[in-house]
């Protein structure tokens, strides 16, 4: 699904007009990516948890070079489902 059919599903249930739908869902992700740059993380009840993970430094191959690299320790953003979601998603 993308976010035009999510703005147009929005748009089918709510009767909004879609520039508006539109435009609040681009503000929730902006808000979402802005707090979780700032280190936050993100509590959706009832939908998941949106988190900042830290991966520590390895050593990762470049296989074309044949030669090993560092790939420093970085943050990568998360996302972890609800029980409710889950379950859901199960049946």
């Amino acid at each position: 699904m993308t976010k035009a059919e999510i703005v147009a599903r929005i748009n089918e249930r709510m009767g909004i007009d879609r520039k508006y739908v539109l435009m609040m869902v681009e503000a929730v992700m902006e808000t979402i990516k802005e707090h979780m740059s700032n280190g936050e993380n993100i509590y959706l009840r009832h939908f998941g948890t949106f988190s900042i993970v830290t991966r520590r430094e390895k050593i990762g191959r470049n296989i074309g070079k044949g030669i090993s690299i560092v790939i420093p320790e970085h943050k990568i953003p998360r996302f972890k489902p609800s029980k409710d979601f889950v379950e859901m998603i199960k049946q």
